[in-house]
């Protein structure tokens, strides 16, 4: 993961570098390039270690973009739950070295709160937001379960105790949809997030926040930050855990926004727009195919993409 970049290009061999330097509480004491480059997968794969994982690679992969292609310019960004915070970063709201704190103590009490509240999480396919609500409605038998995460049309996961989990996806069966429980290690973005979301306050109102330089869209809201209030965007990043991530909904009103910035002909309502989907990998390229396919995006997992 990232690797490519490493090889490719300083700037992203210096991230990586300043990653392992800054972060010292990984599990075992393992450098995060070592687990990014090397695995192993079950490692790199735990809450507490792939959020700075994430982090570092999608940092390093913009900036070696940037050095690549001079005169890059961000007209709007967003980042699915983990990638609001790269987001955030590239938009200046915050340094690297203070984002790579964050993201890490995030997934560290992430992984605590999962361990503490046997959560699991249910995908969800064909489904709409009222059938989903439904299915928890159904399934949750005086336990938690919520939907946690819109996709895209059709792709929404619910989010709460096992047992309403496993009950879920009997209960989607018979409203003929189709459901898999995950193989997640919480039920993350649900109220069993909310000792994280305690802990999460506590750190952020400890970091300097600067005003955003582009807008950013938020995963609660699926509405742009607001620029200068920097009090709001703390806020939404502690309501984040414990709420639904409106992704689909995010991307389409960034993406109508752009087009109405951009002065869209009339005859043109639906003008392709250029997205960068930074590493690692290319789901969110998948995803925006079900969201708006006239939407043109490029995955960079590889440096040669």
């Amino acid at each position: 993961m990232g690797k490519s970049w490493f090889d490719a290009f300083a700037v992203a061999r210096l991230t990586f570098a300043v990653a392992d330097e800054k972060l010292r509480s990984l599990p075992d004491g393992i450098r995060l390039s070592d687990v990014c480059f090397e695995g192993p997968a079950e490692t790199l794969n735990r809450t507490d270690v792939s959020q700075p994982a994430l982090y570092t690679t999608g940092v390093a992969c913009y900036q070696s973009l940037v050095e690549r292609h001079d005169g890059i310019s961000i007209v709007a960004a967003a980042g699915l739950s983990l990638g609001e915070y790269t987001a955030l970063h590239l938009a200046g709201a915050f340094s690297f070295e203070d984002g790579l704190r964050l993201v890490a103590l995030r997934g560290k009490l992430m992984q605590e709160a999962a361990e503490a509240s046997k959560g699991s999480m249910v995908a969800l396919i064909g489904g709409d937001e009222a059938q989903a609500q439904t299915v928890c409605d159904q399934a949750a038998g005086g336990e938690i379960l919520v939907p946690a995460n819109f996709n895209a049309p059709g792709q929404i996961v619910l989010s709460g105790h096992v047992g309403a989990c496993q009950r879920a996806v009997e209960v989607a069966s018979a409203l003929g949809l189709r459901a898999t429980q995950l193989q997640v290690a919480g039920a993350f973005h649900s109220p069993l997030m909310a000792p994280a979301a305690e802990g999460l306050a506590k750190a952020l109102a400890q970091v300097e926040f600067r005003p955003l330089a582009t807008d950013v869209w938020s995963n609660v809201t699926a509405r742009p930050h607001s620029r200068t209030d920097t009090g709001s965007i703390k806020k939404l990043l502690v309501d984040q855990l414990v709420s639904p991530v409106r992704w689909s909904q995010s991307c389409s009103d960034l993406i109508a926004t752009v087009r109405t910035n951009a002065a869209c002909p009339p005859d043109q309502p639906k003008m392709p727009v250029a997205v960068m989907e930074m590493a690692p990998g290319v789901v969110l390229k998948g995803l925006m195919r079900r969201i708006d396919r006239a939407c043109e995006v490029t995955a960079h997992d590889h440096a040669k993409a």
